[in-house]
């Protein structure tokens, strides 16, 4: 090898690192060279001659077995729950499902797992035996497997409705109704308001299943189901313990019950109202009650309010300026409507004369038709009309400031113990309600948001009579 410089280096001899001196060093053959990575388009073109591949029919199959799996539990799921059947229940050895048997909560009310009211439960199967001996009942003809669309209420046998109330004993009864007298019973251990109608009632006895079946609101009484026999038909409600409003205001003390301080007459009110909003404004078909009057409104435990009887309900055609519905006129005087006495013609704004009326009953504690002062009792004269009295009243009443009159018609059961301006905005609400024109009384809505503000500013009125023993002792009404 040449070096930089004109002098020879000599050879170069290459050693390798692993020899070892004075031995003969044998060379190895090169290794073979790496093959070269397959390039996509070799393996395109290379066939696949394995026989193994990856096994795509067992993890399709393996995944829709394992989803039929869980649909099957899942469904059984849902029907356990529905049925609420319990296999594990002594008493339902042997037996399937049965469709109308219901759990009964503690809470008031009939329901089952979903929280609905058995109102919406299919009640079209037959009882069995076992539900209630071999007692034939016998549905109306007019009942069609369609008339409560695709709600229905739960079928009691006439056995149970007979033991319920004491086969209608005396002690048991309620009181009268438009249609049938009505019953306090216990049905599974539930507390129910039984109304017992004549066969002759089918009519009725359908138009308040139909209606009560589709609408469910807190100020609206709940259907819980109902029984048949040959000659009778029988309601079964939720039971009010504080029975009717009309003994709580007219000379309750007679009738054994409480009167109502002012601040549950304005909730009753307001309790009231809403129910029939509910039914002009809020449902998918509007009804008109028909019959609103103080002894159609209930009272439960807590003094709340709950519109009954339904069996004169109408439900309203829609045109283009008005909802109405011609009928022959029913219901009851002293809260029937002008224009529903002369034309016939049931709309909202005549539930809102009759609910008028019922707002000047909660503050003059009088009927609806009442007896006017000074005069002879035999005589047919005296008898007036409660809003006429009122309007009367009224019209010598320009303020809350000068009550006038209407102080004087102002239940003395209140003792006083009222704030003086929601009285009277109270009874002004009541004569715009009851007003001869429909076109200018309010709508159920208007209603609604007056009673509201007129019940704050009572509660306020209230506070401020935290010293006064009687407002709070019990003396009226609990309060």
């Amino acid at each position: 090898m040449a070096g930089p410089d004109p002098i020879t280096a000599g050879k170069v001899y290459y050693i390798p690192l692993n020899s070892v001196p004075g031995q003969a060093y044998v060379t190895l053959p090169a290794p073979p060279a790496p093959a070269p990575a397959p390039t996509d388009y070799t393996l395109s073109e290379t066939p696949d001659h394995h026989s193994t591949k990856f096994p795509y029919g067992w993890v399709i199959g393996s995944m829709g077995v394992a989803l039929a799996l869980i649909a099957i539990a899942v469904l059984a799921l849902v029907l356990w729950k529905f049925f609420g059947y319990n296999p594990q229940d002594p008493n339902n050895q042997g037996k399937s499902p049965d469709r109308h048997k219901f759990q009964l909560l503690k809470s008031g009310s009939f329901c089952y797992g979903s929280g609905r009211y058995l109102c919406c439960q299919f009640g079209n199967a037959k009882p069995t035996r076992a539900d209630g001996g071999d007692h034939h009942i016998n549905v109306p003809k007019g009942m069609a497997a369609d008339v409560f669309d695709r709600e229905k209420p739960i079928v009691f046998t006439y056995e149970e409705i007979l033991t319920s109330t004491d086969s209608f004993s005396d002690a048991n009864l309620l009181g009268h109704g438009t249609y049938g007298s009505v019953y306090y019973g216990v049905l599974r251990d539930q507390e129910v308001a039984i109304k017992r109608m004549m066969a002759t009632k089918t009519k009725e006895f359908i138009v308040e299943m139909k209606v009560l079946c589709k609408v469910h609101h807190a100020s609206l009484v709940e259907l819980i189901g109902y029984a048949a026999s040959k000659d009778e038909l029988f309601l079964v409600y939720e039971y009010s313990q504080n029975g009717l409003l009309k003994n709580h205001l007219h000379d309750p003390e007679s009738k054994g019950c409480s009167s109502l301080s002012w601040i549950f007459r304005v909730q009753i009110a307001l309790d009231a109202a809403r129910g029939l909003e509910y039914i002009h404004e809020h449902t998918k078909d509007h009804y008109v009650h028909r019959d609103i009057k103080s002894s159609n409104i209930l009272l439960d435990g807590s003094l709340r309010a709950k519109i009954s009887d339904f069996g004169l309900a109408k439900l309203v055609v829609k045109s283009s300026d008005a909802e109405a519905s011609v009928t022959k006129v029913v219901g009851t005087f002293g809260y029937l409507a002008p224009e529903y006495l002369r034309d016939g013609l049931a709309t909202t704004k005549s539930d809102v004369y009759a609910f008028g009326v019922v707002l000047f009953e909660l503050i003059s504690g009088k009927e609806a038709i009442t007896r006017a002062e000074g005069m002879g009792a035999s005589s047919n004269s005296e008898r007036r009309s409660l809003a006429s009295v009122m309007l009367t009243a009224l019209r010598k009443c320009p303020n809350s400031m000068y009550m006038g009159n209407l102080k004087d018609c102002i239940d003395h059961n209140l003792r006083d113990l009222y704030p003086h301006d929601c009285a009277y905005k109270m009874a002004m609400l009541a004569k715009q309600c009851v007003d001869e024109d429909p076109v200018l009384r309010p709508d159920m809505k208007q209603v609604v948001i007056t009673l509201s503000q007129i019940l704050l500013s009572s509660i306020e009125w209230e506070a401020t009579q935290a010293g006064n023993s009687q407002v709070f002792s019990g003396l009226v009404a609990g309060r």
